[in-house]
């Protein structure tokens, strides 16, 4: 497998919060890791970043070991809930900010940035800062300086909580689409259900710090693990498509 998360154990204050955790994935797809706040996801997220240290356990990502690895010497990037974009900066020089440490010449850099500016939209907005764009478009400068570096797995954390619900809808489909184009191997953190259906082609579910069920969201929807897992994806009736990709959710409620 791509990614290898074995055993993985995290406490805080003497109080479990990632309790042997054990997962796998492989290259290309998109994992989302979906729970109820508290679960431990946002905790396990920050662990194969490196922004966390595990307990005991091993991740392992392409077969190396990154468990001890500092967050700058693994080959991932995160987006952040606040995207932590810089508003001194226009969106150029944010998009190609990762690559001054990489070797790039000012001139390489920032043709590669107006290219993945324009794979997100933003091509004719290179010259603004962070406050005179909308907060989908912080977003998507966000992901494109996370993509720009080539990591060989792209995190995210909630990118979308702050988005009104339209624009949720269309960023997940132009995150699904940039994913499948790109062939990129994403981790998704998320608490909405209908969300990681709609997203994942394997869905992680959570509880107080323990894995529940891995499995494709058809899978799950259709055998959930235990009586968590089926009142916890309380969703209406789906349509799946005939290789099991979700395609639409209807919804009964008045």
């Amino acid at each position: 497998m791509y990614l290898e998360l074995s055993h993985l154990k995290k406490q805080f204050d003497g109080k479990d919060v990632v309790c042997d955790l054990s997962l796998t994935m492989e290259k290309g797809k998109l994992l989302c890791i979906l729970g109820s706040s508290g679960c431990g996801k946002t905790t396990t997220l920050n662990m194969i970043g490196g922004f966390l240290t595990p307990d005991s356990g091993k991740i392992l990502l392409d077969g190396q070991d990154l468990t001890r690895l500092p967050p700058e010497q693994r080959p991932v990037s995160t987006v952040f809930q606040s995207y932590g974009l810089f508003p001194h900066m226009t969106l150029l020089e944010n998009v190609i900010y990762g690559l001054k440490f990489r070797g790039f010449s000012k001139a390489d850099a920032r043709k590669k940035g107006r290219e993945y500016l324009d794979m997100v939209g933003l091509a004719d907005r290179a010259g603004a800062f962070i406050h005179e764009i909308s907060g989908g478009q912080q977003q998507r400068v966000a992901l494109a300086r996370a993509l720009i570096v080539e990591p060989k797995l792209c995190l995210l954390d909630e990118p979308f909580c702050n988005l009104d619900a339209a624009l949720r809808v269309k960023m997940r489909e132009e995150l699904k689409k940039l994913q499948r184009d790109l062939d990129m191997t994403m981790v998704f953190v998320t608490h909405d259900q209908e969300e990681a259906m709609i997203l994942s082609d394997s869905m992680a579910i959570m509880e107080q710090g323990h894995l529940l069920q891995n499995d494709t969201p058809e899978r799950i929807y259709r055998n959930p693990a235990n009586d968590f897992v089926k009142r916890f994806l309380n969703l209406d009736d789906l349509i799946w498509t005939q290789d099991g990709k979700l395609m639409k959710i209807i919804s009964h409620q008045m």
